[in-house]
């Protein structure tokens, strides 16, 4: 008798095991790749936009820091002020149509997530970016584990994401600038020592012929998950840009934490970056 009630219960705790563990799966699912929502009715933009205008992008259908993004964004703001741009937030994909897309000079996609684009919007989008817009990707924005839209990750971001470490999550860690004179970089010296979630990516852009701007030193910081190394060896890319047709594209893989829009060397960063995308600074992208 006891033997029979011993079986049911152990019966019982692994069916109860199971779901639990369904669940748990279910809801990383929804984290890591998200909800399908995408809006068809776009913004109302403002009557009057100056000649630089950004448009500053921070929809999540999938995993999302909202203190890290309003943080990105308050940041994103001010530098277009004390720059004397035009800066429209949003987190509306149907703002991506053509004749909305032609009054921004360059896009920024603040920690973005997840599948966020109907298909004629996804049109638009890369119709913008190879006909001279700009983009500005950050941390989030080329940290999905899984892309259904592959001209995103493989042509416009470049590299795959594979994962951050866990153990723990936040480490301090070098970056190598490979490139002083970009405007992205050129306040940032030759070495750079932050905190950050560091992300790893399948291969380096570097392969793709992507413009490396900066490197991070694997020996300064432990690039493991719980149970598994996800180091890329000496040659680990965390910003870099490319000309895609004729469109500047611009990718950093800093800023996880609301705290890091607060540092003055990753705003200076950011400015750079926008600056060059907008196509105000530095060397274009002709083809």
């Amino acid at each position: 008798m006891i033997k029979r009630i011993v079986k049911w219960l152990s019966l019982v705790l692994g069916v109860l095991i199971l779901g639990f563990m369904g669940f748990a799966a279910f809801g990383l699912y929804r984290v890591y790749y998200g909800k399908h929502i995408y809006e068809t009715v776009p913004p109302e933009l403002p009557a009057h936009l100056n000649a630089t205008a950004i448009l500053i992008f921070s929809k999540t259908n999938g995993f999302r820091e909202d203190d890290a993004v309003r943080a990105c964004n308050a940041t994103l703001a001010a530098i277009a002020r004390r720059r004397g741009w035009s800066a429209v937030l949003t987190e509306n994909g149907a703002v991506f149509n053509p004749p909305m897309l032609r009054r921004f000079k360059a896009t920024v996609w603040n920690n973005t997530s997840g599948d966020l684009l109907t298909r004629d919007q996804r049109a638009a989008f890369q119709d913008y970016i190879e006909s001279g817009g700009g983009f500005v990707g950050i941390h989030g924005a080329g940290g999905d584990p899984r892309y259904d839209w592959r001209w995103y990750v493989e042509t416009l971001i470049g590299a795959q994401f594979k994962g951050h470490p866990l153990n723990p999550q936040f480490q301090r860690a070098t970056i190598h600038i490979e490139d002083p004179n970009d405007p992205s970089t050129r306040a940032l010296g030759e070495t750079w020592s932050r905190v950050d979630e560091w992300y790893s990516f399948e291969n380096s852009p570097r392969k793709n012929g992507l413009h490396i701007l900066a490197t991070l030193d694997e020996r300064t910081y432990s690039p493991r998950m719980v149970w598994k190394d996800i180091a890329m060896g000496a040659d680990h890319p965390i910003i870099w840009e490319h000309c895609v047709g004729k469109g500047r594209v611009f990718y950093s893989a800093l800023g996880h934490a609301a705290s890091t829009y607060r540092e003055p060397l990753h705003i200076a960063e950011l400015e750079g970056a926008i600056a060059w995308a907008a196509g105000l600074e530095g060397l274009g992208c002709s083809n």
